[in-house]
């Protein structure tokens, strides 16, 4: 072992010894090494820690970044007295991520290098891809070695009596006769430990991998600048720690020697961007599938948007990845119940009397009665079944109805007093007496006077849209003078006679 002896000066770039040049070029011809600065330590004195830190820009033992320490190893001569462990105790599965103490000088007595492996003499060393636990015991961020004690060795300790014995000489002072008191709590002793004991180091050379999960094979500078990996597998993250937007059908996982353990996107049938994880709905389907699609477009629903949503139905003709595979059901606003239909068939769900795929006509059987509440009733009995034949009046009583094909003129027509446009829309039966609910399309003339019928008949008034109802007998039913039928329009006109 050479010695050579020099003062360090930090300012110097020739005699500085800085921590940069324990990472520096390892050249034979030119050795460096790191000087710590002077610090006075034995047993009896207490001891001054050094730390020197190494920041490795990416998780490769603290892996929050410096936040919490993680012990790895220690290296003592005394490791029950100083560090409360037993020296090189036997590692098992149980306790493989807990650090061992080791008599560094036992390792290498003579070349003074320590060599550490994290994971020699760990039992799943040999299943690292299957272990959780010694994957998070290789990680770091940033490694942090600690010198807590200097160990005074026999050579140091004759320096140290002739430098003392060589102080007393030159300076003709007796300050303690040797074997006598302790010299190295003395003022003199301290002050030559200062000048002797510091910490050196030539090389620091730290080997790992990039912690990228498995996802990874390379590690590159992102557009942060910072160290990250080159994430494959559908993952993210500096570490591929995540999945990518979209691909959460399962949990993220670690690769794994057998199973890359891909992120797997989520099946929205081209309908959506976006999707959450449910790791109930995963469970339930034996661990196959847990992606819920949200947002989903093409008037798709569904948590793979996979049906169409209310109001619209598949069109068969289409798969469900078309962004037209649904269609609106158009259901007749008055003829159905709901806008809702069928989701395979499109049929909407029509009221009463009310048929149709849409809902927008009459059932056979039924007719339509203008009302939006039953759009469609069953008609009435025949005119002839109305009555029975005790109430009915014998076919010779009945005055034949004229039936006139003659054109209507407009001299013929200024002739009549008024003329309606209607429609029938509904009749009842009240003793005898059909009641028939018409409906005022337009009024084309009225020149009714009031004043000849009294205030409450107010003929005036009478409006386009209005619905009344007139009266028929009986006799007139049976006599089928005139023919009335629900549903059809016509046109009455007539001229008012004052008796």
């Amino acid at each position: 072992m050479r010695e050579r002896c020099e003062i360090c000066d930090a300012e110097d770039l020739s005699l500085a010894h800085p921590a940069q040049l324990l990472t520096d070029l390892n050249n034979p011809d030119n050795l460096t090494c790191w000087v710590s600065e002077p610090t006075t330590t034995t047993t009896n004195i207490s001891p001054s820690n050094v730390t020197l830190t190494l920041n490795l820009g990416k998780k490769f033992e603290s892996n929050n970044r410096g936040r919490t320490w993680i012990p790895m190893q220690f290296y003592s001569s005394q490791c029950e007295n100083i560090y409360k462990r037993s020296k090189d105790a036997k590692i098992t599965r149980e306790n493989e991520q807990e650090a061992r103490c080791t008599d560094a000088r036992s390792l290498s007595p003579l070349s003074n290098r320590i060599a550490f492996a994290t994971l020699e003499g760990r039992p799943s060393a040999l299943e690292f891809e299957q272990s959780p636990v010694l994957q998070d015991w290789v990680t770091a961020t940033d490694i942090k070695i600690v010198f807590n004690r200097l160990s005074t060795d026999q050579n140091q300790m004759y320096w140290l009596e002739e430098n003392i014995q060589r102080f007393r000489r030159d300076n003709n002072n007796s300050i303690f006769e040797i074997g006598e008191g302790n010299f190295l709590n003395s003022k003199f002793g301290e002050q030559l430990l200062k000048e002797r004991y510091f910490y050196a180091m030539a090389e620091l050379a730290v080997g790992g991998r990039c912690k990228c999960n498995g996802h990874a094979s390379r590690c590159v500078i992102d557009r942060m600048g910072r160290y990250a990996c080159d994430c494959k597998h559908a993952t993210t993250g500096l570490d591929c720690e995540k999945c990518r937007p979209f691909h959460y059908d399962r949990p993220w996982a670690r690769a794994g020697a057998d199973d890359a353990n891909p992120c797997i996107a989520c099946n929205c049938n081209l309908h959506s961007r976006k999707c959450r994880f449910n790791a109930e709905l995963y469970r339930l389907s034996g661990y196959q599938s847990g992606g819920v699609c949200l947002n989903c477009r093409h008037n798709t629903a569904g948590r793979n948007c996979h049906y169409c949503k209310l109001g619209y139905f598949r069109d068969q003709n289409k798969p469900i990845t078309h962004r037209k595979a649904c269609k609106p059901c158009l259901c007749h606003p008055i003829g159905s119940i709901s806008r809702n239909c069928n989701q395979t068939s499109g049929q909407c769900i029509c009221k009463p009397g009310v048929d149709g795929p849409t809902c927008n006509r009459c059932a056979k059987g039924f007719q339509q009665s203008q009302s939006p509440v039953t759009p469609c009733i069953r008609p009435p009995p025949a005119e002839n079944a109305l009555f029975d034949s005790k109430n009915s009046a014998n076919k010779e009583e009945c005055d034949k109805c004229k039936a006139s094909s003659t054109r209507l003129t407009h001299k013929r027509f200024c002739k009549n007093d008024y003329a309606f446009h209607l429609q029938v829309i509904g009749r009842e039966l009240i003793n005898g007496w059909a009641k028939y609910y018409i409906k005022i399309i337009s009024i084309l003339k009225n020149e009714i006077k009031n004043e000849n019928f009294g205030k409450e008949n107010n003929f005036n008034l009478i409006e386009s849209g209005e619905e009344m109802a007139i009266w028929l007998s009986d006799k007139l039913l049976e006599c089928k003078c005139p023919k009335i039928k629900v549903g059809r329009k016509y046109l009455i006109m007539g001229i008012i006679i004052i008796f």
